[in-house]
């Protein structure tokens, strides 16, 4: 007897949700847009960030975006003026994973 057998004893109204193991591409209603996203290298006051514009969307949309890409790279950065900017040199991460999440994305400078 396993797990699941056990728990359907226990619990015998319970109605198991379906598995989430596929992540949805547009899990936060995120729009997607057809045009490639912009990912760029600067250095600011002698620091590196990574800048990413050009998105048409709702401006709510691309700071949910810009959240996700902080948490995942565990690193700070900003939303202003219809850009992320993001702390240090993460172009090759920041890129798979907007692919990944169903973006086109184009490398912008060296």
């Amino acid at each position: 007897m396993d797990l699941s057998d056990q728990l359907k004893n226990l619990f015998p109204d319970h109605k198991p949700e379906p598995s989430a193991d596929t992540e949805d591409v547009n899990d936060l209603g995120i729009w997607m847009q057809d045009d490639p996203l912009l990912c760029k290298y600067e250095k600011r006051k002698g620091k590196p960030i990574t800048i990413i514009e050009g998105y048409t969307g709702a401006d709510s949309d691309f700071k949910i975006l810009a959240k996700e890409l902080k948490t995942m790279l565990g690193v700070g950065g900003s939303f202003k003026k219809e850009k992320i900017i993001i702390q240090g040199d993460y172009r090759d991460k920041i890129m798979s994973f907007l692919k990944d999440k169903g973006f086109k994305t184009k490398r912008v400078g060296g």
